[in-house]
């Protein structure tokens, strides 16, 4: 179990607003709205621009609300969990993003073997174009999109990647007790899940024998940066109540 910073505050919120097995299904699905939002517009649901607007904002200021209450009225374990969550998430994107660089550079300067390019980045900026609703084709280089379209796609890049960490939180419950390898699993399960969806018809990306390696492959890489980091990051949180613990007895 995650550890309560203030073992003396009684819990007082019901239990879905909790870390328990009720709150954690919540937190799973306000944070799977950042992917709904992507399926969202390849299965004609809705426009991305629309379930953004009318669901991932709320859904992520939900979220934000119901971890602020934790630390304020709570035992702070659905904080904590959101916060590590969260930064685990980031810290795995990156690690994600510069293991696929290579590919990334090989293909925009045209340089080094044929098997090390590959236009990994392309998306981002056309996931910031349906976002604000701006037209796009396949054929279009990242040099046609607004600076709006840029920033806008890597943000969105980066809240998946944050949601997911909040995702494996709420699936292991505790990242101490759980071993690291769920997160390499729970992270491959949903990049194999993606390809089976129009992904990659949706943006005219060739679904070749590399692209799956290097994509499962990073993957693979995002899912141990985020269980490593989490089982860091409750290590360190332990620690520090053990500390503060030793000084007030």
């Amino acid at each position: 179990m995650i550890v309560s910073l203030d073992r003396a505050n009684p819990n007082k919120l019901p239990p879905v607003l909790r870390w328990t097995p009720q709150g954690r299904a919540v937190v799973f699905g306000l944070s799977a709205m950042s992917i709904w939002c992507l399926l969202s517009e390849f299965y004609g649901l809705c426009s991305m621009r629309t379930f953004v607007l009318l669901v991932l904002i709320p859904a992520m200021i939900l979220l934000t609300a119901m971890a602020l209450l934790d630390r304020v009225k709570g035992d702070r374990r659905l904080w904590h969990a959101v916060l590590i969550g969260t930064i685990a998430g980031f810290v795995a994107a990156c690690a994600y993003d510069l293991f696929r660089l290579p590919w990334v550079v090989g293909y925009a300067n045209q340089v080094g073997p044929q098997w090390l390019r590959l236009p990994l980045f392309r998306v981002f900026p056309q996931f910031g174009a349906m976002i604000l609703n701006q037209p796009f084709t396949s054929a279009q280089s990242s040099s046609d999109y607004s600076l709006s379209a840029h920033l806008l796609g890597w943000i969105y890049h980066f809240s998946n990647a944050m949601t997911f960490g909040i995702m494996y939180m709420a699936l292991i419950g505790d990242a101490m007790k759980r071993t690291w390898l769920w997160a390499i699993a729970m992270a491959a399960g949903l990049e194999l899940m993606m390809l089976l969806t129009p992904y990659t018809t949706f943006f005219a990306i060739r679904m070749t024998a590399l692209f799956i390696a290097v994509t499962l492959a990073a993957h693979v890489i995002f899912g141990l940066a985020m269980g490593l980091f989490a089982r860091s990051m409750e290590a360190r949180a332990r620690h520090a109540f053990a500390w503060r613990l030793a000084r007030t007895t």
